[in-house]
């Protein structure tokens, strides 16, 4: 027995939203994001009780559609068709389902009694004009995210395996949950939830007193509890089913629809389905509200609901780029535009504005640097920053009791990216596929796509369906299973690479524009990265201490927007980055392959202890990655007579490969990091 939709209290967005996609299913879902114990499940569930019945072809497998005639399966065409109202299809996702449980498999009740093969619904068939919950979303394996992409996509599942070749219509509206600090979502299947929302829990003593106090009674007497709140339920799903109704006559001017677009691109959106999703969702706003005409408030609002996670911004930004309005800042005008200025020429104006703002506020003061030892100096020379020595002794003598990280926040610079620097190919690496989009296949008997059935002595997970046709195809009349019929499931699971950059930020990066040379390559490989699929994050280390600036992620936008933001200036604590890349690596490393690039000089000056030697205890972390087997590149960024070749005694150290950065051709960037992974 469900929690009651309006016994929720408080979360009047997510409320609204889930409305939103149940009144119109085109919108395309609803992400929710936001912390354990803030109603994301409950509310979700609960839809389901108030969301109007579905009338669908009776006794069909699949939920078939009178009103969808070209998405009838085949059984329905042939077949006379009566019709029968039903609820509507809710269907829980669990994180650990199987892609057969998913797309469907054989049939094995039908094998044994019919001695034929036969097809078993899976759960996109279950769930054809209903409701997907998929509850921690983000931990969903990356070969049932792309069964739901493509299925998603076309609105149908195409079943090719196992001796099956069939299809059957699956649209449904999604709706996943998922804590962010968990992990990301791949940006594409990001870009399948039309609206997303973040809750939180209410900050309200109030508030929050009642939610318990309902809890406690649902509790305490669920059936007395959903009984109090059943006169609240009817009416809420009487006013869904006036709005679908009324959701054909809804009219958007014109000039709305330009907004829409200015609003797109003025946070520069990529997606055209942000476009197409703010549209449906404006729409749907005006018909929950029983109008038939779309206002510039309803724009405004679906503007928040559908560009949250499309918007080109990062939570890394600096305080100044903090300043940049968000969708619901973007306020467009409070009456129809015919009364007004042009949307276009209001909304563009706001957004060159904006840029340009954006643009003042980012520019920094030239003509200071910050050396090796933290402190702040007028137009240090190359010598100057260069010449501090690669073992000296760990003082945090300069650490102030405001910043605590030995820095002068003052003297920090903030590089621009310059041009790549490109790195030539290493011999005697193997390399990998340089097709976009792919990743790492490794054979698994637990996870992963099923591939097929083989025939083994002892099988670890049987193929039930293989080992029983098999059976039958060596004795029709009598099923006799011996272990000569055994067949076990093969598997095969993707495994991105972990791409961790540990970037060295201290004020020797400064000199001879080594920090404009490694961003710019950083950024390069960054969209290597994006193309191929991997995730990547990234460690800095400047001051007395290292700090995992972005954690792993598949969102190639919020890396960059963490290199052009990174500072220079202080000292170089690599034991503490070294250390740091170990924590990563170990935590990530069942499900992905870590690979490490460092840029570094190599001239380590902060120890873990005040009483360790910063050398000494960088070899030994070294010598931990090289035990862990990791894949590393250590690019030397210093060069000429400052270069004390600690760099390259590190990758001897780590096992890794060793490049310099200053001494290596304009060609070939990708290919060498393609071989290295």
């Amino acid at each position: 027995m469900n929690y009651p939709f309006t016994a929720i209290v408080g979360q009047e967005k997510l409320k609204k939203a889930l409305l939103l996609c149940a009144i119109n299913p085109g919108i395309g879902g609803l992400l929710i994001q936001g912390d354990k114990g803030t109603a994301k499940s409950t509310a979700a569930r609960a839809l389901a009780k108030i969301v109007p019945p579905i009338v669908k072809i009776a006794h069909c497998r699949f939920n078939c559609a009178e009103h969808l005639p070209l998405e009838i399966c085949e059984a329905c065409q042939q077949a006379e068709r009566t019709l029968q109202q039903v609820q509507v299809p809710f269907v829980n996702l669990p994180v650990g389902a199987t892609e057969e449980r998913v797309i469907g498999s054989l049939d094995l009740e039908g094998i044994l009694t019919e001695k034929k093969k036969k097809f078993q619904p899976g759960l996109l068939a279950a769930v054809h004009q209903g409701i997907l919950y998929i509850d921690e979303v983000n931990l969903l394996p990356d070969h049932l995210v792309d069964v739901l992409l493509d299925v998603a996509a076309m609105g149908e599942n195409m079943i090719e395996r196992e001796g099956l070749s069939l299809s059957h219509p699956s649209r449904f509206t999604l709706i996943g949950t998922m804590n962010p600090e968990e992990g990301q979502l791949r940006p594409q299947f990001l870009d399948r939830f039309g609206l997303m929302v973040n809750v939180e829990a209410p900050e309200e003593v109030i508030e929050r007193t009642e939610v318990v106090r309902r809890r406690i009674a649902y509790e305490n007497d669920p059936a007395s509890f959903v009984q109090r709140w059943e006169a609240s339920q009817a009416d809420l799903q009487q006013r869904l089913l006036k709005a679908k109704q009324l959701l054909p006559a809804v009219q958007l001017h014109d000039d709305l629809l330009t907004l829409i677009s200015e609003l797109t691109t003025g946070l520069g959106v990529k997606s055209l389905r942000a476009d197409i999703v703010m549209y449906k969702t404006a729409v749907t706003l005006a018909a929950l509200d029983q109008r038939t005409a779309v206002t510039a408030e309803d724009v405004r609002e679906a503007a928040i609901l559908a560009l949250a996670h499309r918007s080109r911004r990062s939570p890394m930004q600096s305080s100044a780029s903090q300043q940049k309005r968000s969708p619901a800042d973007q306020s467009p005008p409070e009456t129809p535009p015919s009364t007004q200025h042009s949307p276009r020429n209001s909304a563009g104006q706001d957004v060159k504005e904006k840029q340009g703002s954006d643009e003042r506020n980012s520019s920094f003061s030239e003509g200071s640097s910050v050396n090796d030892s933290g402190s702040a100096n007028e137009s240090p020379s190359a010598n100057e920053s260069e010449s501090q020595p690669a073992n000296e002794s760990p003082s945090t003598g300069n650490a102030s009791p405001e910043n605590g990280n030995g820095e002068d926040h003052a003297g920090e610079q903030v590089f621009e990216p310059g041009m790549p620097v490109v790195l030539p190919l290493i011999e005697g690496l193997n390399s990998r596929s340089e097709q976009p989009g792919k990743r790492s296949a490794v054979p698994d008997t637990k996870r992963g796509a099923y591939i097929r059935p083989e025939p083994v002595k002892n099988a670890a997970h049987i193929a039930v369906d293989a080992t029983v046709l098999h059976a039958l195809q060596r004795n029709p009349a009598e099923l006799d299973i011996t272990m000569a019929d055994l067949h076990q499931k093969q598997r095969k699971a993707k495994m991105s690479n972990l791409i961790l950059f540990v970037v060295d930020a201290s004020g020797s990066m400064a000199a001879s524009k080594r920090m404009e040379a490694v961003k710019g390559t950083v950024l390069h490989l960054l969209k290597d990265a994006y193309q191929k699929r991997d995730t990547v994050g990234v460690i800095a280390f400047r001051g007395i201490a290292a700090q995992v600036l972005l954690h792993p992620t598949q969102n190639i936008e919020f890396a960059e927007e963490a290199m052009r933001s990174l500072p220079t200036g202080g000292r170089t604590p690599l034991p503490h980055a070294l250390q740091t890349a170990v924590a990563v690596a170990r935590q990530f490393s069942k499900d992905y392959h870590p690979i490490l690039i460092i840029l570094t000089d190599g001239k380590a000056n902060v120890a873990l202890e005040a009483e360790g030697d910063p050398w000494d205890q960088t070899l030994a972390l070294a010598g931990q990655l090289k035990d862990m087997k990791i894949r590393s590149l250590v690019l030397n960024t210093a060069s000429g007579f400052f270069n004390l070749n600690k760099a390259e005694e590190l990758a001897v150290a780590m096992d890794a490969k060793y490049m310099s950065l200053h001494e290596v051709s304009p060609e070939n960037l990708t290919p060498i990091v393609s071989q290295l992974l």
